[in-house]
């Protein structure tokens, strides 16, 4: 479904416990309310399906779809 409107891409950060994965999303500004950007159903689920293979530890798939962070114990 796609929203019709002016289009910005943005670059959000999913963490968890172990990573934080960056990634380039696009937002738009819907024509009926152009006053802030928003996601559309596409990029609310990929946000999902990101933070759930990085829960599990799947960096292989994570990336493909972004850069992949992962936290370091303190010493």
């Amino acid at each position: 479904m796609l929203i019709s409107g002016p289009r910005i891409k943005r670059t959000r950060l999913i963490q968890t416990e172990k990573y934080v994965v960056a990634l380039e999303v696009e937002m738009v500004f819907p024509v009926d309310d152009p006053s802030e950007p928003c996601y559309e159903p596409e990029t609310v689920q990929l946000l999902q399906d990101i933070k759930e293979h990085a829960e599990r530890g799947d960096v292989a798939w994570l990336t493909q779809k972004g850069k992949v962070y992962a936290a370091v114990g303190v010493v």
